[in-house]
């Protein structure tokens, strides 16, 4: 099995690795690297088609669910219980960042808005959970929001593959392109965001030492 395949990880574990990725992406930081929207949406693809590998798609929304729930809430507890020790010992690049997104996010949006947000972000879902529990959101609020958060993500993802695999004869033939689109489409906000922190330092650096200076221990602050 090839963790970094969608189509790889639904034929070799079925229903329990698609529960088991979906914990390990949203509630551990080891997991940041694996293919949830990926995953989620070439389930819902197969649960449409007659292949070898069709997936029920009652059993598929409720293990999703779960899965995504149970490892939102398993992250917070790390992340209040001692997320701020792994977060210090992580030397991955992409898990900083997610942090700094995850930070911004809660100061922009507020925890509950930002916690459904992230749900649709690459790594910073995986990060947001884990950030919640060191920044001590009220518990209620985290949980009322990433459950909410969790069943639309999962159930929205499967139901846009099952549409489309429903509506396209042989269009699991077609998987490897149509997980290239969804990966790019999931990277648009990322790229987004740095676009727009490469402008901001560009804007900076053009004000003079002073304002670049101010504007460097905003960013960091945020």
């Amino acid at each position: 099995m090839n963790p970094l395949d969608a189509t790889s990880i639904v034929a070799a574990t079925g229903l329990i690795g698609i529960f088991c990725v979906l914990i390990a992406e949203t509630g551990l930081l080891v997991g940041f690297f694996l293919p949830g929207d990926s995953l989620l949406f070439t389930a819902g693809l197969l649960a449409a088609t007659q292949g070898a590998t069709q997936l029920p798609l009652g059993p598929l929304l409720g293990v999703a669910a779960a899965g995504a729930v149970i490892g939102a809430q398993l992250g917070y507890l790390i992340g209040k219980r001692a997320g701020g020790t792994l977060l210090a010992r992580t030397n991955r690049p992409a898990i900083h960042r997610g942090v700094g997104k995850a930070k911004e996010a809660i100061d922009r949006y507020g925890p509950g808005k930002a916690i459904v947000l992230a749900r649709f972000i690459p790594i910073v879902r995986t990060v947001m959970n884990p950030m919640a529990g060191v920044l001590k959101v009220p518990v209620r609020t985290f949980s009322i929001a990433q459950v909410l958060g969790g069943l639309v993500w999962t159930v929205g993802v499967i139901m846009a593959g099952y549409w489309l695999g429903s509506r396209i004869p042989g269009i699991d033939t077609y998987l490897l392109p149509i997980i290239a689109v969804i990966i790019l489409v999931s990277l648009i906000p990322v790229g987004l965001e740095i676009r727009k922190a490469r402008r901001i330092g560009r804007t900076a650096r053009s004000t003079g030492p002073a304002a670049s200076g101010s504007t460097v221990l905003d960013g960091g602050d945020r």
